[in-house]
């Protein structure tokens, strides 16, 4: 990783439906324009994704998507409004961005939820994107969501147990992302809700053995932001109705693509980012020894920007 560095600008952009957008923008102002898009949905961008790219040659944007980070309005409020909160709305917030800052084509980053957003954008808009980076990949399909809510539960039992029990019965054989959305809108239950929510996505996140539960879950506002948004979002399907972004990459050839997952990211299972390399020409695979993260999945990612930094 590159050295820290600050923004040299940065701003709240009116996306409408009352939502602001905070976004930031660092390295070389006349760089190649390269855009985060964090993880989540409601993880936030920390002033470490700054790093990952070589600050002389990229102008780097990095954004907190609606409802968390610095954007408002706080989707861990119970009163903030979450119907105007859905992909095609994110992905919509991006485009918006770019015209704003004045940016004819960008490099897409994304990391989990934000390999998802990512795809849909390129997919969306693939004239406005120079080259795709994903590490930690999910496509937000279907599988994936009962996956990760439900089928992981038989490597980890008695966690995943706790988990679906904290619902009441009638909850606990549906959608359990949009059972946990019910209970977060209980003025009585959401504090515990979160707090259960959050310890589940600490259990089935890696099956590294030197894996370290994420301090983010102590901070009580976080905590919140990010389970209403993840439970919002998976339990309406990340709002990708029939879409398919696996089968839709083929909008993608001659887009540059380099997919990077850890065969321990037992969440995230490296089938998405196997399917994807398969169907995307011209696309890379690195599988690392890691889980949903950690120092060669970095390294590689930013070998990859480094590569591409012209």
């Amino acid at each position: 990783m590159y050295s820290s560095i600050e923004p040299y600008e940065q701003g709240m952009l009116d996306v409408g439906d009352g939502n602001l957008v905070y976004w930031e923008v660092s390295g070389n102002p006349h760089g190649k324009p390269a855009v985060i898009v964090h993880g989540g949905p409601g993880g936030g961008a920390s002033p470490g994704w700054r790093r990952y790219h070589d600050p002389e040659a990229y102008r780097i944007v990095v954004f907190h998507q609606r409802g968390c980070g610095k954007s408002t309005p706080d989707a861990g409020e119970p009163e903030t409004d979450l119907s105007v909160n859905t992909t095609a709305h994110l992905v919509a917030d991006m485009e918006r961005l770019r015209e704003h800052l004045g940016i004819e084509r960008w490099q897409l980053v994304g990391a989990s939820w934000g390999s998802t957003l990512s795809l849909a954008y390129a997919e969306r808009y693939p004239e406005r994107v120079s080259e795709v980076i994903l590490f930690a990949v999910t496509a937000g399909r279907p599988w994936e969501i009962e996956w990760i809510t439900r089928d992981v539960g038989r490597i980890f039992p008695r966690e995943w147990e706790r988990f679906r029990d904290f619902l009441p019965e009638e909850d606990r054989g549906g959608n359990l992302a949009a059972g946990y959305a019910k209970a977060l809108a209980d003025p009585e239950r959401r504090e515990r809700a979160a707090i259960e929510w959050c310890a589940w996505e600490d259990t089935h996140v890696s099956l590294d053995p030197e894996f370290q539960p994420s301090r983010r879950y102590q901070d009580p506002v976080f905590r919140m932001t990010f389970a209403r948004l993840v439970t919002h979002y998976w339990g309406n399907g990340c709002f990708l109705g029939e879409s398919d972004l696996v089968r839709g990459i083929t909008r993608l050839a001659g887009v540059p693509g380099v997919l990077i997952h850890g065969k321990y990211d037992v969440s995230g299972p490296l089938v998405t980012a196997w399917e994807l390399h398969k169907a995307w020409p011209g696309s890379e695979l690195h599988v690392v020894g890691e889980g949903h993260g950690g120092l060669e999945m970095i390294d590689l990612l930013t070998a990859a920007t480094d590569k591409f930094r012209g």
